[in-house]
């Protein structure tokens, strides 16, 4: 009966030997070392993970001086080598039996991220419609007034300027567009992640060939429901945005990784997901400045002096539109875009 209870707990819980060995772990515990129980029962704990404290030497004296102890916000470098903040706690239930328990708590700060980064693009979306409302109307009017203008002037020359008000007012009109992100209705269909990836590569060799491309893909990820031409639009804006601040920081060997994996039992938001896709875009570029991480989805926000700063912002609009969202990492010679997309539907 106990053993069905620890089963259906979401803390990661594991029973192991006076030799600090594994002897039972719970499905949670399996899914946090992403390892099965039959492949490391027998094995030694601390040879399985790794953590910035010496955790054999933790687990050793509390078996030792039988003591129960809390470790908070442990960093743990897991067998796959992904790295978790975990809150754990030991207790010894004999001389020859330790109880484990292990809360991550990544998902926690990830979903307050999460929330916080989404109520500030709400507050900004209502306000970029504003002001494209506001800047859409008299845009309207000096194009209307340019294009009247046009008719009543006789010479050649003057009538060039005249196309130059039409052609700007286009120009800004459209831009105030994009600052509101995909202004079509989405169509979503089971597609290949790996076929828009190879969309998106096709495209950034075309425009940069100086820039190795590697491709490190799982090809044992399932279709995904989304829309196509909107999923590469969105990888599309993040390879770009990768490569150009590469070639403006000259960069020798630019480099650009287009990476898949599978993610179980991930949150986004406040939901958990069976399976999540992990697309991530890695380059070797100068990494983002600090004073732009906070930013960086923002609108008209860019590092780049050409840039326009809404690429991002539209690539986290059309990823919430999957019920996703873009994650960030970046350091001087590394930066890491991941592109999280829910694999089941919502009825599933």
């Amino acid at each position: 009966m106990y053993q069905r209870l620890m089963e259906h707990l979401t803390t990661a819980v594991l029973l192991l030997d006076g030799q600090l060995r594994l002897r039972w772990m719970n499905p949670a515990a399996e899914a946090l070392l992403a390892l099965s129980r039959a492949r490391v029962t027998g094995l030694a704990l601390p040879g399985l993970v790794d953590a910035e404290e010496d955790i054999g030497g933790l687990l050793a004296k509390a078996r030792d001086e039988f003591h129960p102890f809390t470790q908070r916000e442990a960093r743990l470098t897991l067998p796959t080598g992904e790295v978790q903040t975990v809150d754990y706690t030991v207790t010894p239930l004999s001389p020859d039996e330790l109880l484990l328990e292990v809360e991550p708590r990544d998902r926690l700060l990830r979903i307050s991220r999460e929330e916080a980064l989404q109520t500030r693009q709400e507050t900004i979306k209502v306000l970029a419609r504003g002001l494209a409302h506001e800047v859409k109307n008299p845009l309207g009017g000096i194009r209307g007034a340019a294009q009247l203008l046009e008719r009543d002037l006789e010479d050649p020359q003057l009538t060039e300027f005249t196309r130059i008000i039409v052609e700007e007012v286009d120009r800004l009109r459209d831009l105030v567009d994009s600052m509101l992100g995909p202004n079509r209705v989405s169509r979503h269909e089971p597609l290949n992640v790996h076929r828009v990836l190879e969309r998106v590569r096709a495209l950034v060799a075309v425009e940069h060939p100086e820039v190795a491309i590697t491709r490190d893909y799982d090809p044992s990820l399932p279709d995904l429901i989304g829309d196509e031409s909107q999923l590469i639009q969105a990888i599309l804006n993040v390879a770009r945005n990768a490569v150009e601040a590469m070639t403006e920081a000259g960069i020798e060997g630019p480099t650009l990784v287009l990476r898949t994996r599978a993610r179980r039992q991930f949150t986004l938001g406040a939901e958990r997901h069976r399976l999540v896709c992990e697309v991530s875009i890695l380059d070797n570029g100068p990494g983002i400045p600090d004073a732009l991480k906070e930013t960086l989805f923002y609108p008209m926000v860019s590092g780049r002096a050409e840039g326009s700063g809404l690429g991002l912002s539209i690539a986290q609009s059309i990823l919430h539109q999957h019920q996703g969202l873009i994650e960030c990492d970046s350091w001087p010679g590394k930066t890491e875009f991941r592109l999280l997309i829910p694999l089941e539907t919502s009825h599933d």
